[in-house]
Order: structure tokens, then C-alpha cells, then sequence
């Protein structure tokens, strides 16, 4: 078993120093150790934390029936608040909203909207020719035969024109327009611009936004008013049922904004002939909130997001755009009504390159006019001055402004952030009485905990060999042995010449 014998030598010059100074190194010692403590135990913590109750169930003093209650009593808190906590959060994630409205809000903008109408007929049957009825057999479902009833067999005809079939065979504003007039003014075909649709060749009024026509009243003679001849001997006739047959007569109206294109075939109303219909509207506002509210784009900056192809964004101009990526993803081609430069679509793959309705986010701000539909029949005077054919052909359309007033309508968010942690902060207290502070708390002493332990792993000391510290000087066995000039215990037995200190435990020899 190894032994160390321990030497403190203690020189003469330190008998002369004072004894403050021995104090001073006591004391620096002192400070030195106590800087090498360890962390505080939990029982230290919890009889400091601001943590109600964490003192009474872990602080100091005896373990009985009143902390084990005080350690239940702690648990069950804890356990109520995470509980309510988790509540709080899971309704917060379904992003609530509610929407304001303000049904009288005055009108930013008196310009009156836009209003596109069809004739839901899309091919006048006299302009047909017989290589227009050749290549529209897949859209019409009449059987390709020239005039004398032969059929085309054998026959070549150049390539279709989309465009140039649909401006020849589609019905002429001019030829349909019988009466207009605009707040009590005169207007014609020349008021209206050429749009296309899935419907064909249409029309839209006041389709302009940088010179758009203004409301000065509402109410009915303030608006539009125009008389039609829908044409219905024009009329396909019926030889077998399509996608785009149709068996109304009549035509079809959308009203919308300067900026929205026309999505006519499902956003519009249908007008019947032989009958006066009155169209009021209401200028409608919405404003929905960004994600994660709900499916909407929010705006860049000050503007709109940007979609290629039109001036500003709505839904259906992004229902068109993407409406006609599916289509050039399926067929690489794209439909007439749809925007782009891209090749059109013969018409014997129209109806296999029929579009998809994708899910569309909306615009932050989108502005829409809502109609009200009141049909009524036409007076006697009116139908004598256009004779027998009143029911047949000829229908009254009138759009006005009910009111000067537009209906503002706001979505908001329901349960904030803010809402979020004043309820957690309210739960927080009233369970275990805890604040943000006493969170801060517990870090502070699981990072002082953790720290303790790193640095105990990675600083282990090694015992050295020789200490000095002030006039106190230790030095272990090798060390004298290799230093001492006395010669070891053999040797002075053996009749050596004898060392320095002097052996008292044998006589010295002869």
C-alpha cells in the first residue's frame, strides 16, 4: 500500500511577515471555494420560486400528510391549466372570423358596372356554311351535309378558324339591338365592346374602366334600358343533345366590375323573351382576411397580386388563367374565351378539352354588384308595337342602381393573439398563480442545473504533485527521496557513510 508522507516546512522570512496577511490567504481561499459551489437543490428553489405552492410540497421539512395534500393539490393545478391551455390553443388554431357589415356605407366609386349579355344560341343557322358545319358536328350534332341534304363524304375543307367561325355565325349586336337608352340618353351597338365567353360572341356595355359611365340616380329610368330580338329562327336545330346544346332561348346577362372579366356561364342570369325584366343593384364590398383566415392572397405592397393576362386580380380572372393551364397541360392548346397568346383549339377537340374548376384563392379586397331579378310581363302597349312575335323574339332588360349606397362587408378576426394569451395569462394565474416571470424563473435554474452538470464533465481535475500556497509547501514521497541526500535504511545498516539526520533507532557503528 503506498505511502505519503506529508512535509510542511515552514521558512524563517514567514515568521516575520504579519499574521493579516495569513488571514488574507484564509480568506481568498475561502472565496475561491465558495465559487466552486454547487447549484442550488430543489428544495433552496422551490422555498424562492414565485411558484404558488411549489414551496410547500418540495421546500424544506419533513415529509407528512400536509405536502403529500400540498403535492396533489399542485399536480391537480397543473394539470387543469395544461388542460384549458391546450383548449385555448386548439381554438385559436381554427382561426375564427366574423364578419362586420355595414349595409349603408356610401359608395367610393358612382361609376355604373359593366354588363355583358349572350344570346345562349351561339351559331346563327343561315350563317353556317357547310365547312362550318363539318368541323362543328362534335358542338352542334348537325350531320356534316352540304345544302342540297348530301353528305360531305369525301370533301376537303381548309383549317378552322375559331376566331374568324365565331365573329361570322355568332349574332349581331346590330341585328338584336331594337331600342337603348342610358339615364335617359340615346345609345346603340357602337356603346357596346365584343367579349367571348364560353357562350360565344358577346357583348359587355360600359366595358371601359378608364372612361366608364357614371350613375347620377337609382332607381328605375336611371340605368340601362334596351329592347332585344334574341333572333330565335337563328336557332340550331335540335338533332341530338351536346355539351353545348342548349334548349333555352333567351339570352344571358352577368353584371360586374370594369376590372373583372366575364364568367358568364356561371356567374350569370338568364332573361327569357315576351317578358319586362327589372334588374336593381347594390354595389357590394368585401374585404376577406389573408392566410391563414381562409383561402385569400393578400396584397403586395399597395396593390393587387399581379395574374398575367389582366389589369387587376378577381376570382374569375384567376378561374380563367387556370382554367386555361389545365387545358394547355391536357390538349397544349387553349379555348377562344380564354387569355393568352397560345394556339386556339380546333373545334373537334373542344368538347374532349372541356376546362376544370380548380380551388381558387380570393382577392383581399374584391369588389362585386349584386342583382335583384324582378321579371313582369310587358304592357299592351308595348306589345302591339312590336306585333305577334313579342313572345317569341323580343325581351326588355332594365339595370339601375337601387340606391347610391354600397354594402361594405369586413371579415375580422374573431380570437387574436392578444385574446390568446390574456386568456392563458388568466388560466396561468388562476391555477398555480404564475406569470411570465416565474416561467423565467424555472429556465433560470434548469439552465443553472445543466450548466453545473456540463461543467463537471468537462472540466475533470487531476491531483498535481507539489501545491505551493503562500509560505506552505507540500511534497510527496518520490519527490524526497529523489531530493534527500540521506541514504536509505539498507545502506546505514550495511556500514554506509551516515546522512544528515540521524538514525535514532540504531547505535552507530564502529
Amino acid at each position: 500500500m503506498p505511502i505519503e508522507i506529508v512535509c510542511k516546512i515552514k521558512f524563517a522570512e514567514e515568521d516575520a511577515k504579519p499574521k493579516e496577511k495569513e488571514a488574507g490567504d484564509e480568506q481568498s481561499l475561502l472565496g475561491a471555494a465558495q465559487g466552486a459551489a454547487a447549484p442550488r437543490d430543489l428544495a433552496t428553489f422551490a422555498s424562492t420560486s414565485t411558484l404558488h405552492g411549489l414551496g410547500r410540497a418540495c421546500g424544506r421539512g419533513p415529509h407528512g400528510l400536509r405536502r403529500t395534500l400540498w403535492a396533489l393539490a399542485l399536480l391537480t393545478s397543473l394539470a387543469a391549466f395544461l388542460y384549458q391551455a391546450a383548449g385555448l390553443a386548439r381554438g385559436y388554431l381554427t382561426r375564427p372570423h366574423l364578419v362586420a357589415m355595414d349595409p349603408a356605407a356610401p359608395a367610393p366609386a358612382a361609376g355604373f358596372p359593366a354588363v355583358t349579355l349572350c344570346n345562349i344560341n351561339r351559331f346563327r343557322h343561315s350563317a353556317l356554311s357547310d365547312a362550318d358545319i363539318f368541323h362543328l358536328a362534335n358542338l352542334t350534332g348537325l350531320p356534316p351535309k352540304d345544302r342540297d341534304g348530301h353528305r360531305a363524304a369525301g370533301l376537303r375543307y381548309p383549317e378552322p378558324d375559331m376566331v374568324d367561325i365565331l365573329n361570322r355565325t355568332g349574332h349581331q349586336l346590330a341585328d338584336m339591338l331594337k331600342s337603348c337608352n342610358f339615364s335617359g340618353h340615346h345609345c346603340s351597338a357602337s356603346n357596346f365592346s365584343v367579349v367571348y365567353t364560353r357562350y360565344g360572341k358577346c357583348y359587355t356595355f360600359n366595358a371601359d374602366p378608364q372612361s366608364s359611365l357614371p350613375s347620377r340616380a337609382g332607381g328605375m329610368g336611371s340605368g340601362l334600358e334596351i329592347m332585344l330580338d334574341i333572333q330565335q329562327e337563328e336557332y340550331l336545330p335540335i338533332w341530338r343533345e351536346t355539351n353545348e346544346t342548349s334548349f333555352e332561348a333567351g339570352i344571358r346577362v352577368q353584371i360586374h366590375s370594369q376590372e373583372e372579366p366575364p364568367y358568364i356561364h356561371q356567374l350569370g342570369f338568364g332573361v327569357s323573351p315576351g317578358f319586362q325584366t327589372f334588374v336593381s343593384c347594390q354595389e357590394q364590398r368585401l374585404t376577406y382576411l389573408p392566410q391563414p383566415w381562409g383561402n385569400c392572397r393578400a396584397e403586395s405592397g399597395l396593390r393587387e397580386p399581379e395574374l398575367q393576362g389582366y389589369s387587376a386580380y378577381s376570382v374569375s380572372a384567376c378561374r380563367l388563367r387556370c382554367e386555361k393551364e389545365a387545358v394547355l397541360q391536357r390538349c397544349h392548346c387553349r379555348m377562344v374565351h380564354m387569355p393568352g397568346n397560345e394556339t386556339i383549339c380546333p373545334p373537334n377537340i373542344y368538347i374532349e378539352c372541356a376546362d376544370h374548376t380548380l380551388g381558387l384563392p380570393r382577392a383581399a379586397i374584391h369588389s362585386s354588384t349584386h342583382p335583384s331579378i324582378h321579371p313582369s310581363t310587358p304592357s299592351s302597349a308595348d306589345v302591339a308595337s312590336v306585333g305577334w312575335c313579342w313572345r317569341e323574339n323580343f325581351l326588355v332588360l332594365d339595370v339601375f342602381f337601387e340606391a347610391l349606397t354600397s354594402e361594405a362587408m369586413e371579415q375580422r378576426a374573431a380570437y387574436g393573439l392578444s385574446a390568446l394569451l390574456g386568456d392563458l395569462g388568466g388560466q396561468m394565474g388562476l391555477f398555480i398563480g404564475a406569470s411570465v416571470l416565474t416561467l423565467l424563473e424555472i429556465l433560470d435554474y434548469i439552465y443553472e442545473v445543466s450548466w453545473d452538470r456540463l461543467k463537471r464533465v468537462w472540466r475533470r481535475p487531476k491531483t498535481p504533485l507539489r501545491t505551493s500556497t503562500g509560505g506552505i509547501s507540500t511534497l510527496g514521497l518520490q519527490e524526497l527521496k529523489e531530493q534527500s541526500p540521506c541514504p536509505s535504511r539498507g545502506h546505514i545498516e550495511g556500514g554506509g557513510a551516515s546522512g544528515l539526520l540521524p538514525n535514532h533507532h540504531h547505535p552507530p557503528g564502529p
